[in-house]
């Protein structure tokens, strides 16, 4: 493909569009999509292969805005290539309800691929759907059945190089060697606060030569061809490639253009007007001419291209009817037909064997006993493989020029969780990634996102309490699972054993519609023996574990504690107080079932006492203001874990004195 001519037309719409977008809203950043327009046009009419009335289509390159304040760009380029946005939802930018929110968001607007915003993720989603492609066409492609073979490109800004986890995600990526990613860098020099020269100074092009990547620098970004020869240049490499493109912001405003003025606000109504005189753009505000919509219109082209793809798809199911059908299943985002069968009976063996280990590794038991009938499951760890176990005895790691599916991801949390997303947003993949759960600080807003955007991505967190012991309280997690409570859409389970943990793997594999923190404890734990209709009820996220007909309370339990609270009640019961013990594994999922169910498990008119070891706060919504909590509201200390848990109050004792007080009130 070459650029569709007229070049300064194509451009000169997208900034009309974009500034006109603006002004109608008073709000959004008309300054990156006039500055990035020529580049825009020369991927989108030379390079970029999709079909705007198949959003979808399996073997489309990928476009990530990750500078998403620029969002009015990449709807301009929807709007004018054919997709279904029209300009009425180009009027509506950042309206209630719109297809034009103010920044990209999938799933809301058609051609959108991630939800881009918070500066960097975009291009570390970026490296996980070129990991995918990668890994994808290793897996399925055939001698002359290329079914798997497109190209992910991202558009980047200084702000999303200014981000950190642009070093994380870029290092891997060269490590790598994921030669399918282009990133084009808009390099204008401005950001919010004005010039950039005051604070980031550095020597991109040496950085990322550094990090493996192949750099083409000093690209003239207003120069179509300019930019359509590199874009070429990086399809012959065998490396990522960042693409440099010097760039004026807010370009074709006269008054404004270079300034930091343009980033964030309208242009105002006399601005725009000598902005229509400069660029010679004659057309009143949301009107782009015939020809330059012909130029623009992708859809005759887009639908060649997928009908061609099917073709070979054809082609390729014909002598490949097994991986045919294996790609579309996993691409569907379906689990195999026997995927509950095979969770049922590993369900089973965790009650046959009766183990008590620790729940990571459970987990790694879980992992196992599923992988053999998931061949999309694709697991890593940042840097505590060893720890956190998530790797399996069939697990292959990932090397450059050597696929796998286990990931050293390095000490890259962020990264790691934001590479996960770009990989379930791919398709083909379940991916799942882990940390000591302390660190999923560092992942916390990658772990927003995947909520946001509905991700089937998993996260594993393990060494989850002060249970972890020596290495103190930097390490021993505290208020960290209340906070990733506080994240809506986002099931976060932390089981008390293997029934538990399996039960917890299998319900965050079948959800589609959200993803999952999956948090162990370093520390053995206590097999717990259940009914039939208790190990059902795991699944709803809160049960009665054990139960007694004249019971005068109740105590609710996480994780390691059950184990507690069952001690407890023995104690109890041996003094003549019986209770009942709920374990509640994911707060999230029982609180989505009806209120009925609830009120069978928590019982109405009996006092209760919540246990758990981190901050009490979280509790007070299941106990109320007349319940009581053992909890811990400090940082942990440096000790050997039963130590820790005796000197915190996690003992029967103290358990069995808050049940007496809650009785007694």
């Amino acid at each position: 493909m070459k650029p569709t001519l007229p070049h300064t037309q194509m451009a000169n719409a997208i900034r009309a569009l974009a500034m006109d977008a603006v002004q109608k809203a008073n709000s959004g950043h008309p300054g990156m999509p006039m500055g990035m327009a020529e580049i825009a046009v020369a991927l989108w009419s030379g390079h970029h292969r999709h079909n705007p009335v198949n959003p979808k289509w399996v073997n489309r390159d990928r476009f990530l805005l990750s500078n998403g304040h620029g969002s009015m760009l990449h709807y301009a380029l929807l709007h004018l290539s054919g997709y279904d946005v029209t300009m009425e939802d180009i009027q509506n930018f950042r309206q209630m309800h719109s297809k034009t929110p103010g920044h990209p968001e999938v799933d809301i607007t058609p051609g959108v691929e991630t939800t881009t915003g918070p500066l960097g993720q975009g291009l570390a989603n970026a490296v996980g759907m070129a990991l995918a492609e990668y890994l994808l066409a290793a897996e399925f492609n055939k001698p002359g059945h290329d079914v798997v073979d497109h190209y992910t490109y991202a558009f980047v800004g200084d702000g999303c190089l200014m981000e950190g986890i642009s070093h994380e995600v870029c290092s891997l990526a060269g490590t790598l060697g994921l030669k399918k990613l282009i990133a084009l860098y808009d390099d204008n020099g401005i950001s919010i606060d004005g010039k950039v020269e005051g604070w980031f100074t550095d020597d991109t092009p040496a950085r990322f030569a550094a990090y493996g990547w192949n750099v083409i620098p000093a690209v003239d970004g207003h120069d179509v061809a300019a930019v359509h020869a590199a874009i070429e240049a990086a399809k012959k490499s065998d490396k990522p490639t960042l693409i440099c493109c010097k760039t004026v912001i807010g370009k074709g405003s006269p008054n404004l253009q270079g300034g930091d003025k343009v980033h964030g606000a309208a242009l105002g109504d006399k601005e725009i007007a000598a902005v229509r005189e400069y660029i010679s753009w004659g057309h009143e505000p949301f009107i782009v001419p015939e020809e330059v919509s012909t130029a623009w219109n992708f859809k005759d082209q887009g639908a060649a291209f997928e009908t061609e793809w099917n073709s070979k798809f054809d082609a390729y199911a014909a002598a490949f009817p097994t991986e045919a059908a294996e790609l579309k299943r996993r691409m569907n985002g379906e689990l195999p037909a026997n995927f509950d069968a095979t969770l049922a009976a590993a369900i089973a063996a965790c009650v046959d064997k009766k183990e008590t280990i620790a729940t990571r590794k459970a987990s790694q038991n879980a992992i196992q006993a599923l992988a053999p009938i998931l061949p999309e499951f694709l697991g890593g760890s940042a840097d505590l493989t060893g720890s956190n176990l998530t790797n399996w005895k069939e697990s292959v790691n990932l090397r450059s020029g050597k696929p796998g599916n286990h990931i050293n991801y390095g000490v890259r949390e962020f990264g790691m969780s934001a590479i996960m997303n770009g990989v379930a947003l791919h398709g083909g993949y379940i991916p799942f990634g882990a940390t000591f759960l302390t660190f999923s600080d560092y992942s916390r807003n990658a772990l927003r996102m995947a909520a946001l955007m509905k991700q089937r991505s998993i996260f594993v967190f393990t060494h989850d309490s002060i249970g972890l012991g020596e290495d103190g309280p930097t390490h021993q997690s505290v208020e960290h699972v209340s906070s990733l409570r506080l994240i809506p859409n986002l099931d976060n389970w932390r089981p008390a054993d293997t029934v538990e943990s399996m039960v917890a793997w299998g319900e965050a594999v079948k959800r589609k519609n959200g993803p999952s923190t999956l948090i162990f404890s370093r520390q053995n734990l206590q097999f717990q023996e259940r009914s039939e209709q208790a190990i059902a009820d795991i699944a709803k996220g809160g049960y009665v574990l054990l139960d007694a007909a004249d019971a005068k309370a109740v105590i609710i339990a996480t994780g390691s504690e059950v184990e507690l609270a069952m001690n407890a009640a023995t104690a109890l019961k041996s003094e003549g107080v019986a209770v009942r013990v709920v374990s509640m594994p994911s707060t999230d999922v029982f609180d989505r079932q009806d209120a009925a169910y609830k009120a069978a498990v928590l019982g109405k008119g009996l006092p209760r006492v919540a246990v758990e070891a981190g901050v009490s706060d979280f509790w007070y919504k299941y106990v109320g203001l007349e319940g009581a909590i053992v909890g811990i509201d400090t940082f942990g200390e440096s000790a050997p874990a039963n130590v820790l848990f005796k000197h915190f109050g996690f003992t029967v004792e103290n358990v069995v004195a808050k049940v007496k007080s809650v009785i007694a009130a």
